[in-house]
């Protein structure tokens, strides 16, 4: 995170204000994000479950992304006020808006692996 004073954030901010696909990679940078979304997309919606579907990813890291793709707009949380706690999260507008993107991405990576790994 940069400060918010510097002049690097100020000219991302000027980016972002000027160009969509800045601010679109500004909302999705960061570890995790994407491989969330994608997840919650396929149906994959309780924090266990999440949990066990992204390798890797620590309890800490999965419940800061949550939050922040929940604060960006990206993601819904339900709780539905229970004990034991049952969470549920779910694609917003803009998530869904997201969603055929993601797709083509993931298609345009699996083309690109071999091509990228011949030459590398």
């Amino acid at each position: 995170m940069r400060k918010l004073q510097s002049t690097n954030y100020k000219h991302q901010n000027a980016l972002a204000a000027d160009c969509g696909l800045t601010y679109a990679m500004l909302l999705l940078s960061g570890r995790w994000k994407i491989n969330i979304l994608w997840m919650i997309k396929n149906g994959v919606n309780r924090y266990g479950l999440l949990k066990s579907k992204i390798a890797g990813i620590s309890e800490k890291m999965l419940t800061e992304r949550l939050k922040e793709l929940e604060s960006l707009g990206l993601i819904h949380r339900f709780d539905f006020q229970t004990i034991p706690p049952h969470v549920e999260y779910s694609l917003s507008e803009a998530g869904l808006l997201l969603s055929p993107i993601l797709e083509t991405l993931t298609e345009w990576g699996n083309q690109v692996r071999p091509i990228i790994d011949k030459e590398v």
